[in-house]
């Protein structure tokens, strides 16, 4: 008995996959090309040509600006006013102080204890806490500005009336400690995000390992140090480049004290607008952004190296 071989199937059309993939993923990937050429690359550059004239927003030199080279950046560094108030070098060092005040020692370090703290507490207090402290993040700036206005105003603010209530005197702290007013305004409105961050890090460590260490009777203190730090490292750099970069550049001071008084929370970013948008002088305003940008930069080559240095092997 013989057997029939059995029949071969037909050829199928092979197409180029890999071809058609590109493709396709070029296709999708050019509206976001072109937004981020259009918003942020082509003004990038723009914004360095910029610093490089005296264009102003009015007057002759708003139409026809001429090339000043390096001429503004020599301006804000000038050392007869550098250390002036309102003028850059106050600003620039006004702000290194509020970032490390808020930033690093208010947001970081309050985001820490408090993502440690609600792993330790019932589910209950946990969602309460988050619940309240993230209100303070999601709420528009705007309103967070004017709520807080509202709040430390001397004649009818509520804290005022919360101290008069308890026999205090009550204080215009707008005016006689504004610094610390945006500082204690920043950290309260910025700590939930490290909070969100650290927790969901010291989410992801295996319980076990913090079970083995109260096996050997080691305390919450020593379990933070010696097992939630080290494993968290990488989180805590992210952390620290991301608020850095927010809290140097962040603008919401100044729906509170406007910059003032007497420039004492002048920070950079308002003072970039005051000197392009108030005084006019876009050129010169254009070139504290470029300065701006450099500093950003370096703070974030800063942490990536550290972070990289004192990574666990």
């Amino acid at each position: 008995m013989t057997t029939e071989p059995l029949a071969t199937p037909p050829k199928r059309k092979t197409r180029n996959f890999a071809l058609l993939s590109n493709r396709a993923g070029a296709a999708f990937m050019l509206p976001a090309g072109l937004l981020v050429s259009v918003f942020v690359i082509v003004p990038f550059f723009w914004v360095i040509f910029v610093s490089f004239t005296n264009r102003t927003l009015i007057g002759a030199t708003a139409l026809n600006p001429q090339f000043v080279g390096l001429g503004n950046y020599l301006a804000l560094f000038d050392p007869a006013t550098f250390f002036q108030r309102g003028q850059f070098g106050f600003s620039l060092i006004l702000t290194t102080q509020f970032v490390l005040a808020s930033a690093l020692l208010g947001q970081a370090l309050l985001g820490l204890l408090l993502a440690w703290l609600i792993q330790t507490v019932p589910p209950w207090i946990k969602r309460i806490t988050e619940t309240f402290v993230i209100a303070a993040w999601i709420l528009p700036e705007v309103v967070i500005g004017f709520a807080w206005f509202a709040f430390l105003d001397y004649d009818n603010g509520t804290f005022n009336m919360l101290l008069e209530s308890l026999g205090l005197p009550p204080g215009d702290f707008l005016l006689q400690q504004p610094f610390w007013v945006i500082v204690v305004f920043n950290t309260w409105r910025g700590a939930a995000f490290s909070m969100m961050l650290f927790n969901s890090a010291f989410s992801s460590i295996p319980p076990s390992y913090f079970q083995a260490a109260d096996v050997a009777g080691a305390s919450s203190w020593q379990k933070f140090r010696d097992i939630g730090l080290p494993l968290i490292r990488g989180h805590i750099v992210t952390d620290l480049i991301l608020i850095t970069m927010w809290t140097f550049n962040t603008f919401t001071p100044f729906l509170l004290t406007n910059g003032g008084p007497s420039y004492r929370t002048e920070l950079v970013s308002i003072y970039n607008y005051r000197v392009a948008f108030q005084d006019f002088q876009f050129g010169k305003g254009a070139a504290v952004g470029v300065i701006m940008m450099l500093i950003n930069l370096a703070f974030a080559l800063i942490y990536l190296s550290l972070g990289r240095k004192r990574a666990p092997k």
